[in-house]
């Protein structure tokens, strides 16, 4: 079954590949067309599986970890707001997505007429330290792939749909983009949370969509909380900049379940908080040892 699994994407492409073969070259309607469809259809059936599969099992108390970014940020597609926050496929179902937006500048907004798409750097969030959440080893680091340009009008969001499809067709990697993958310690360095009674004993951080070249540490090596370990980017199935955050219960982001997280933060109006900003929510982190207001 998980081989089977792990193959949907593989058959969708494929699949795809035999209709618009056979529709291009007016091979008409006939087995290499059925075969097409019937690949699709598959390949859907099991994607769908899998994420059914993901689907967190138990309810677990949030672990606390520092946030991997500090500033003022906006909250998007949270837990907070919406449970799964994305989808329970790759362990996302308690993922968050934030932007940078220092005081002073526009909200992230759609570019409804013009320009179709703009170049990363415009965007505050691009090139933005990302830290580790907590004490841990490397398990995974990729740095290779292209910051594309932005996805924020219509037909932007087009562009967008067709490259999800064709990136679910590969391996996780090529939707992450640039990633880390962070295992907390053994000894419960997550928030003080133990890492136990999960599949595999752990709690694995996922820091996806970052900036190319910009990976600082590599499969192995050992970080603390707080240390810069990237940069943000727009890699990956990323619509703009932005740094996409999820908690899992193991180190396969294929199998893995999803684990709901909580950040102390300082809301916009300057308030303490515990937990993870909603849909639109604007949130401060302060530099570690700063004054709670800076900003």
């Amino acid at each position: 079954m998980a081989l089977l699994l792990r193959l949907a994407g593989p058959a969708i492409a494929l699949g795809a590949v035999l209709i618009i073969v056979t529709v291009s070259f007016g091979y008409g309607i006939g087995p290499l067309y059925f075969a097409g469809v019937a690949l699709v259809v598959l390949g859907l059936v099991g994607q769908f599986l899998s994420a059914g599969r993901q689907r967190p099992t138990q309810e677990r108390a949030p672990l606390l970890i520092e946030a991997p970014v500090t500033g003022r940020w906006r909250g998007l597609n949270s837990p907070a707001s919406k449970v799964p926050s994305h989808t329970h496929a790759l362990a996302q179902t308690y993922a968050l997505d934030i932007t940078h937006e220092p005081p002073g500048t526009s909200p992230r907004a759609m570019d409804w007429l013009w320009p179709p798409m703009r170049r990363p750097q415009e965007f505050p969030s691009f090139g933005q330290p990302v830290l580790a959440p907590f004490d841990g080893v490397v398990v995974a680091a990729h740095s290779a792939s292209r910051d594309h340009l932005t996805r924020l009008s219509p037909l932007g969001l087009i562009v967008m749909l067709i490259e999800s499809f064709v990136r679910s067709a590969g391996t996780p990697r090529h939707l992450l983009g640039n990633h880390v993958l962070l295992r907390a310690e053994a000894d419960g360095s997550a928030g003080g949370a133990a890492t136990g009674g999960t599949p595999d004993g752990s709690v694995v951080a996922v820091l996806a969509h970052l900036r190319r070249g910009s990976v600082q540490v590599v499969r192995g090596e050992r970080v603390t909380a707080g240390q810069q370990i990237a940069e943000c980017g727009n890699s990956g199935n990323s619509s703009d900049p932005h740094v996409h955050f999820q908690l899992m219960d193991g180190t396969d982001i294929t199998t893995a379940h999803g684990l709901p997280f909580e950040w102390e933060y300082v809301s916009d109006e300057g308030a303490p908080q515990r937990g993870v900003p909603a849909n639109e929510e604007l949130f401060v982190v302060p530099p570690a040892g700063a004054d709670p207001g800076e900003r």
